[in-house]
């Protein structure tokens, strides 16, 4: 086999369902035509993440991704094993429009992004092997307690065991299967307990076997892990595995295929004459068919969901909240005009209840960003039309923050890395969050801050004076900020004892040493002209 066609194959092996785009010689699918720009810079924060990235007809669509989310996407690769590329990587935003085909598979809609990326974009990749944190699987010598298969092949299952209290337990199932099977098989079945981290398979066993293992399942208390800590999370799997097995797991680092980026642009290349026509804004979507109702009194109150069969539905929602949503208003944020009626409304007489058909697409649910804004953009039509609203967007003078240098206490960053924020749950405490931030300006950092705390309605002004990029961490109570705008005491969603972590702003000021001023200045704000009281029938 040539050189070439070895690493064809490497790469084809390491990014499943895709090909390796920088072999000359190698002709990939095109799109027809492709409509590629940044992004506006309103939809840069984390809190607009990225939408699309499938076939709906023939319109191929990707909104606010990052170029690593671009080449995520392009070579069917985990974002944490794309390497290199400059610091902008996981940061701006890009738009990607394209027409192809109806009916084109997967696998070639990423083999034409591939071709779109290094044609607007000049990106080149490069598949290789790096060590990385991962977990090895091991065999000591005289402790295994394995089974060679006894039949063919069936791969791994993972099974609950009844009954499911007070702790439900979880099986792998694993019949004629290699140990590097398996190994793969356990970053799958037992990934929140391994941190989502690889498992590498260096037990030198050759063969296959049959395999039956037996494990506590994640316990969560408020929607995250009740283990105390990573260690005593993976303990759950790692134990089960020595003594069931006789295999070790243990953590440390292994070599992994990675794909590197070498050459990437940050401006697309202009679009080609014609796109505009080609490829025009679709329609505003609407609901085939809703009605809107007060609310009979019965069951919880449930927000606007997808149901099967294209039905959405929500349940006792206050008009307010809807319109908050429906207009993506942050938590704190209130337009300007809400009538009397609407803006000191406590009770539940106009709390409603709809029933709605939306129109075809290809929607998933509300788990999912392109879904999410389709079903916003319909509640806003239908609320406009059944409350016979008119409005309007203005800039206007409002109490908004600003962010100012006091005596900060943030390490300079390496310029090489790669800019962003990531949020990371604190075991022990659902409403405890560390934000770790790399690379990251003081104009960039404003710019997110909207998205890392709910009791910011406005986008953030940065008056620091403080050039270059910056590293810090961030430990704060996502919850603590708005029960103290709220004017309610601090033990309002606990069980008597505040947390004891500090809100957002008060995190920023003592562990960055930075303010948040609150000053007069405009910003754009949602101004309602009219709103009936009463919605039309159905």
């Amino acid at each position: 086999m040539t050189t070439r066609a070895l690493a064809y194959v490497a790469l084809t092996a390491l990014l499943p369902g895709s090909a390796f785009g920088q072999q000359t010689g190698i002709s990939k699918p095109k799109f027809e035509i492709a409509d590629v720009h940044v992004s506006e810079r309103s939809d840069w924060s984390k809190t607009r993440p990225m939408q699309g990235g499938y076939l709906n007809g023939d319109r191929y669509e990707i909104r606010r991704a990052t170029m690593l989310d671009l080449v995520r996407l392009a070579y069917g690769a985990d974002a944490d094993k794309i390497m290199g590329g400059p610091s902008w990587l996981d940061y701006n935003r890009f738009e990607v429009v394209a027409k192809a085909p109806a009916g084109t598979r997967p696998e070639a809609l990423q083999l034409m992004l591939q071709a779109l990326l290094a044609e607007r974009f000049g990106l080149v990749v490069a598949a290789e092997t790096k060590p990385m944190q991962a977990y090895v699987l091991t065999a000591p010598k005289g402790q295994s307690k394995l089974k060679s298969a006894e039949g063919g092949g069936g791969g791994c299952t993972q099974n609950l065991v009844l009954p499911i209290q007070p702790i439900p337990n979880q099986t792998i199932q694993c019949r004629g299967v290699t140990m590097a099977a398996f190994a793969a098989d356990l970053r799958r079945f037992g990934g929140a307990r391994l941190g989502n981290l690889p498992v590498a398979d260096n037990t030198g066993l050759e063969g296959t076997w049959d395999l039956d293992i037996q494990y506590e399942a994640v316990v969560t208390r408020n929607g995250e892990p009740a283990a105390s800590s990573a260690a005593a999370l993976a303990a759950g799997l790692v134990e089960p595995l020595d003594k069931q097995l006789g295999l070790t797991l243990t953590l440390g680092s292994a070599p992994q295929p990675v794909l590197a980026v070498k050459e990437v642009r940050e401006q697309p290349t202009a679009n080609p004459a014609g796109v505009a026509a080609a490829l025009p804004p679709l329609p505003t979507p609407e609901f085939e068919v809703a009605t809107l109702k007060p609310c009979d009194g019965t069951g919880p109150t449930m927000a606007p969901r997808f149901e099967p069969g294209r039905v959405v539905t929500a349940r006792c929602m206050p008009l307010m909240s809807l319109i908050t949503q429906a207009f993506g208003l942050a938590t704190e944020e209130r337009p300007d005009g809400i009538p009397k009626w609407l803006a000191y409304e406590t009770s539940t007489a106009r709390n409603v209840t709809i029933t709605a058909k939306a129109p075809e697409g290809n929607f998933v649910g509300p788990g999912n960003a392109q879904d999410r804004d389709a079903l916003n953009a319909m509640l806003r039509a239908l609320l406009i039309e059944r409350y016979q609203m008119k409005i309007h967007y203005e800039d206007r003078q409002k109490d908004a923050y600003t962010l100012t240098a006091g005596k900060p206490k943030m390490t300079k960053a390496d310029p090489a890395g790669r800019t962003g924020c990531t949020r990371q749950p604190v075991a022990g405490n659902a409403r405890n969050m560390r934000l770790v931030c790399l690379n990251i300006t003081m104009g960039q950092f404003a710019e997110q801050m909207q998205g890392y705390d709910a009791a910011i309605p406005y986008a953030v002004a940065n008056e620091t004076g403080l050039d270059g990029a910056w590293d810090f961490t961030l430990t704060y109570d996502i919850i603590a900020g708005l029960i103290q705008r709220a004017g309610l005491p601090s033990t309002v969603l606990g069980n008597g004892d505040p947390t004891g972590v500090p809100t957002f702003l008060e995190a920023v000021e003592k562990q960055m040493g930075l303010k948040l001023e609150t000053r007069k200045r405009m910003v754009p704000v949602l101004v309602i002209d009219h709103i009936e009281e009463t919605p039309t029938e159905n």
